[in-house]
């Protein structure tokens, strides 16, 4: 079995646990912080999950929560299994082949 790490980001439950309901509460104290998202940015980044994350971001809002980074983001692992072939090598991608062109007669032809 191979393991497959993930993250759980808890940046919501964070927020109201410090009495912050609304996405827009973050957005001067960011800016504050040299940290200026826009709203839509905030909003993504409150309730979703981000890919990727900017470390100054992620200072501002430790900073602004009073929080560590283990605060919100928690590590998960978890075990997928292998195929039965080869553990070691990647399975080889799907080969996409050309459909072969129909070609018809003309009307009138």
């Amino acid at each position: 079995m191979a393991n497959k790490t993930g993250y759980v980001w808890h940046l919501r439950r964070v927020m109201a646990d410090r009495g912050m309901f609304q996405t827009t509460d973050l957005i001067a104290p960011l800016a504050e912080r040299g940290a200026k998202l826009s709203r839509e940015q905030v909003y993504r980044l409150v309730t979703g999950t981000p890919e990727r994350l900017n470390l100054a971001v992620l200072a501002a809002l430790c900073d602004i929560l009073d929080c560590s980074v283990g605060d919100l983001i928690e590590p998960r692992t978890s075990a997928t299994p292998t195929s039965a072939k080869t553990s070691s090598s990647p399975e080889p991608p799907e080969r996409l082949r050309p459909r072969r062109a129909r070609i018809l007669p003309e009307p009138g032809q």
